[in-house]
């Protein structure tokens, strides 16, 4: 039986192989997606959970804990490309002990959402977007892009397949993660010759259970997140990693996040964990909005993108520009910055209410969320829960295949 409590498929799945397709593919059929010119998506049989397990799980899914039935896996061979795609049960990946990623850290990720829609189908959320981000990181890791229409055909037939796990509740979604890993086995300082591209999706429960509630920050002055010419506008697991140590650091002073300074002059604010960052000017219809600039060293958001589209048709000034730790400070002193929030997939809007650092803590406005800090939240979530108009199309309606 699948193992209902550990959100994970049953022990026979989890020993299957994953790497390679499936010899016969007596228990496979072709569908009409195409991953690849001439490369099509195969679906093969699959065990599911009960609906009744899947019920349990769904009762309270947390972030990142269970995940769904299927999975997508692709393959890429240096000199073939892309030669296999599949859509499969769930399983652990077998990998040999000296694969590339483990080493040498070729591994990129992407995350965007799927969404119930009032109209019972399930639309994602700009996934282009992420296809486009995705190829570019591949670029810069010495890796090989995922095709767009690959990309938006695996997210589709995982999605399609799995719709039973996307939440309905209030603010539930299904959270989907393609990756990107180096799987030749070697140890050398080159690019591998062998890849693999997986998408897996993780039902997600409202992030923010209780209400929203405002985040403390630390800000990091020993650590950096990214330099100038390095991987900052990349999604590779390496960044995650370097980060965590600057993480514990901000737990260590009572903060809930970090938040990153440029690497050369460390005046600069750059990021907030792995979220963007917003600041507020002013108040009511005049309020103006400043982000940092896309530098280089900051991941380019598609929720920043698109937030800073809604602000702008809700009459609001967004400007983006290099923004320093003083002029936060002396704003939130004499009242010009009257918000902060960060912003990504994973929450959409995160309030900031307290900054602490080495030269002094500070309240941003009395501590709690702002008003067009929640007006922003509530205008993009009802865009992608699908209760009003959609009039850019970025949702991506999910069709069977």
């Amino acid at each position: 039986m699948p193992d209902a409590s550990s959100g994970q498929p049953d022990g026979a799945a989890r020993t299957a192989r994953v790497g390679a397709m499936t010899d016969t593919l007596t228990d496979s059929r072709a569908s009409s997606r195409l991953f690849s010119e001439g490369v099509p998506l195969v679906v093969e049989e699959a065990p599911r959970r009960s609906a009744a397990d899947r019920e349990q799980l769904l009762a309270d899914p947390g972030f990142g804990k269970v995940f769904t039935d299927h999975m997508v896996v692709a393959r890429y061979v240096a000199g073939q490309g892309w030669t296999e795609a599949k859509l499969t049960g769930y399983a652990p990946l077998q990998l040999d002990p000296s694969t590339a990623a483990l080493h040498y850290a070729q591994s990129i990720f992407e995350g965007l959402k799927a969404y119930a829609q009032p109209d019972g189908s399930v639309a994602v959320f700009r996934p282009e977007q992420n296809a486009a981000r995705m190829a570019r990181g591949a670029v810069r890791m010495a890796m090989p892009p995922v095709p767009r229409d690959g990309f938006l055909a695996a997210v589709d037939a995982l999605v399609d397949a799995d719709r039973d796990w996307v939440p309905t509740g209030p603010d539930q979604t299904l959270y989907i993660r393609p990756y990107e890993l180096a799987i030749e086995p070697f140890l050398g300082v080159r690019p591998a010759a062998e890849y693999l591209f997986v998408v897996i999706a993780s039902p997600a429960g409202a992030y923010f259970p209780r209400g929203v509630q405002p985040v403390s920050v630390y800000l990091s002055e020993d650590y950096i997140r990214a330099a100038p010419g390095g991987t900052g506008d990349v999604k590779c697991a390496g960044n995650y990693a370097a980060s965590l140590l600057a993480q514990e650091q901000a737990i260590a002073a009572g903060c809930d996040q970090v938040v990153w300074l440029d690497a050369t002059e460390k005046k600069y604010v750059e990021e907030m964990g792995g979220m963007n960052l917003f600041f507020v000017l002013g108040s009511g219809a005049d309020a103006e909005l400043v982000t940092p600039e896309l530098t280089g060293t900051l991941l380019p958001g598609i929720t920043r993108a698109s937030l800073i589209t809604v602000a702008r048709e809700m009459g609001h000034t967004v400007t983006e520009r290099r923004f320093t730790v003083e002029e936060w400070r002396a704003g939130v002193a004499d009242g010009s910055i009257t918000e902060t929030f960060a912003c990504g997939t994973a929450a959409v809007i995160t309030p900031v209410g307290e900054v602490k650092a080495r030269t002094g803590d500070f309240t941003v406005g009395d501590g709690t969320p702002g008003t067009l800090t929640m007006a922003l939240r509530e205008r993009l979530l009802d865009v992608q829960h699908g209760r009003v108009a959609d009039d850019h199309g970025w949702l991506h309606t999910v069709t069977a295949g």
